[in-house]
C-alpha cells in the first residue's frame, strides 16, 4: 500500500498551478494587437471597421500601440489560427473589413494563458523624455528649461483630456470599480507626479553640475 503524507497532499491541493505558455500562443507568435483584438471580439462580434472605430473611441493608443493596418493583419492571422471565426451572414463576404468575427473558445483559452505570463509585470518602460534628459547635457543654453516647460505644458493638456475620458467612462460603466477607471486613474496619477517633478527640476536647475567621480569601462575583462 502506498504511503502518503496528508499534509503534503493538502499543500499540493492548495498550491495554484500556473499554466505553461500555450503551444498555440508560441506557434502563432501573438502580439499586443492580437491580444487586444481577441479581448475586444470576446465582448461582442465585430468586423474590422467596427473594431477600429471602437478602439479609437476607447483611445486605445493611450495604452497600446495598434494601427488600423495592424487590426486587419491581426484579424487574418487570428482567423488562420482558429482563435477567431467569421460569423455566417446573408451578406456576401467582403474581406476582413466587412467580415464579422468573434473570439472562439480556443481564442479565449489562449488569451487567458497569455495573461498569466510574467512579462506583463516584469518589464520597464523607456519614456522618450528620460532618454532626452540623459543626453540633455549637450543641449544649447536655455534648451533644458524650455523643454522642461514644454513637457509640463503637454502633461497638463493630457491631464485635462484624461479627466474628460474618465467622466465618459463613469457614464458608460456606472461605477468606479472597473479596469478602465483604474487604468485612467493610474495615467492621471503618473502625469500629476511628473508635473510636480518638472517643477522641482526647474527649481534645482541652477545647481546642476557634472559628476564628481566619473567612471568609465576600459578594455575587456581580464
Amino acid at each position: 500500500m502506498e504511503n502518503r503524507n496528508p499534509k503534503s497532499e493538502i499543500r499540493k491541493a492548495r498550491t495554484p498551478q500556473l499554466r505553461r505558455k500555450s503551444p498555440v500562443a508560441r506557434s502563432v507568435g501573438l502580439t499586443t494587437p492580437d491580444l487586444v483584438l481577441l479581448s475586444l471580439l470576446a465582448e461582442r462580434p465585430m468586423h474590422g471597421y467596427q473594431a477600429n472605430l471602437e478602439l479609437e473611441r476607447r483611445e486605445i493608443r493611450d495604452w497600446a500601440e495598434i494601427s488600423r493596418p495592424q487590426i486587419y493583419y491581426s484579424l487574418e492571422k487570428l482567423a488562420r489560427a482558429g482563435l477567431i471565426r467569421a460569423l455566417e451572414t446573408d451578406e456576401p463576404a467582403a474581406g476582413p473589413e466587412r467580415s464579422t468575427f468573434e473570439t472562439t473558445e480556443k481564442g479565449r483559452e489562449v488569451l487567458a494563458d497569455a495573461l498569466e505570463q510574467a512579462g506583463w509585470t516584469t518589464k520597464r518602460e523607456h519614456p522618450p523624455f528620460l532618454t532626452w534628459m540623459a543626453l540633455s547635457w549637450q543641449a544649447r543654453p536655455g534648451v533644458f528649461r524650455n523643454q522642461l516647460k514644454q513637457r509640463r505644458k503637454f502633461l497638463l493638456k493630457e491631464i485635462a483630456r484624461e479627466k474628460k475620458t474618465l467622466l465618459s467612462i463613469y457614464g458608460e460603466v456606472g461605477h468606479k470599480y472597473h479596469e478602465a477607471v483604474w487604468m485612467v486613474g493610474l495615467m492621471l496619477d503618473l502625469m500629476r507626479a511628473e508635473v510636480l517633478w518638472t517643477k522641482r527640476l526647474e527649481r534645482e536647475l541652477a545647481r546642476r553640475a557634472n559628476a564628481l567621480y566619473p567612471q568609465f569601462a576600459e578594455g575587456l575583462p581580464q
